[in-house]
């Protein structure tokens, strides 16, 4: 069964919505420039809310060792993930599981570039942009390699309308969707998207 994460989540009410309709884990953005940012008080409060066996999962952007820290002492989230251009090393230094987000080109390398995560609990391959992801885009889902989907997290510009197309054709272990389940605002999650894309990847049959 493909798994499904919901980034992005700056409101309780999101979060226990993505909790209820089946999602099994959140995102928490910990990158101030991201309009889907949330302050540590914030998280904490998404957390806390949240029913259990909901994984949660803080996102950083080239990061300072001190702000990681902080959110791992009082946040406590399940995963790391990193957006940026964090080196393997950085990334397993904390002591806790990881996703590294890899931007996918047609052109470049994808083994290459996920040689050094060897590690990390899986790769999130997500559409190149400035703006280290959120940006509602897909890219060529046939530039993954078949050996690669197993750790595969796959994200960028999905929705409910493409999902369970990307599913079969990637078979992916999990999707990430953040702007594909928003309102007209971004980091305001509608229910009703959450609903409809939960329901297409279950329809997908992997």
């Amino acid at each position: 069964m493909t798994r499904i994460k919901i980034c992005g989540i700056t409101r309780v009410e999101d979060g226990l919505a993505c909790a209820h309709l089946g999602a099994d884990a959140i995102g928490l953005v910990f990158y101030p420039p991201s309009p889907r940012a949330v302050s540590v008080a914030a998280a904490q409060a998404i957390v806390t809310a949240l029913p259990p066996f909901v994984t949660t999962v803080a996102l950083f952007v080239n990061p300072e060792i001190a702000e990681v820290e902080t959110v791992l002492q009082t946040v406590r989230p399940d995963l790391l993930q990193f957006h940026g251009h964090e080196t393997a090393d950085f990334c397993r230094q904390f002591g806790v599981r990881y996703l590294k987000a890899l931007p996918v080109r047609a052109g470049e390398g994808l083994v290459q570039s996920a040689a050094p995560y060897l590690d990390a609990a899986g790769l999130l391959l997500d559409t190149p942009t400035e703006a280290f992801g959120g940006c509602g885009k897909s890219f060529d889902w046939s530039l993954i390699p078949a050996e690669m989907a197993s750790r595969c997290v796959l994200a960028g510009g999905l929705n409910a309308t493409n999902v369970a197309a990307a599913i079969r054709q990637v078979r992916p272990w999990a999707v990430d969707v953040s702007s594909g389940v928003e309102t007209d605002k971004k980091g305001i999650k509608d229910a009703d998207k959450i609903a409809a894309f939960i329901k297409e990847v279950r329809n997908a049959g992997i």
